[in-house]
């Protein structure tokens, strides 16, 4: 459970630095670990997979409320929430580029003998699979779709 770990040190850190940004983004992720493992009842610990799965959902919830202000003009609440999800990607695996990711798509398509749309569904869930925490199912999407139309 490292990620508990890195995340308090870094709130050390951004508490003793003053940075109220980073010390809200490292709350949230904290709050968020600290919901998932007590949602079964139970103080358990939680997988890597689950917190990768954690801190995407919260970098993606970033990304869309910083959409939304944009879109109705507020730039002003916009910008803290993708320096926000900033701060949260730093937990997560570099990412991979649209080439990589396309790589893994063409080979889960040989694999799999996928032929059209219809398989979409299997060749997801492998590549989503394969690239858990690498990259983010709304790319992985549409390179598929591409692919297989």
């Amino acid at each position: 459970m490292s990620l508990s770990k890195d995340v308090m040190t870094a709130m050390k850190e951004a508490m003793k630095a003053k940075d109220q940004n980073a010390l809200t983004s490292l709350r949230a992720i904290k709050s968020a670990i600290l919901l998932a493992q007590t949602e079964s009842g139970a103080k358990e610990e939680i997988t890597e997979e689950q917190e990768l799965k954690l801190l995407q959902k919260l970098v993606k919830q970033r990304k869309d409320s910083a959409a939304i202000f944009n879109e109705q003009g507020r730039a002003d609440l916009a910008e803290p929430e993708l320096a926000q999800a900033e701060v949260i990607a730093q937990f997560l695996p570099e990412q991979l580029g649209e080439d990589d990711i396309a790589k893994v798509v063409d080979e889960v398509i040989a694999t799999t003998g996928a032929q059209g749309m219809k398989d979409m569904g299997k060749v997801m869930g492998q590549v989503n699979g394969k690239l858990a925490g690498k990259a983010d199912g709304k790319t992985i999407s549409t390179i598929v779709k591409s692919r297989l139309s």
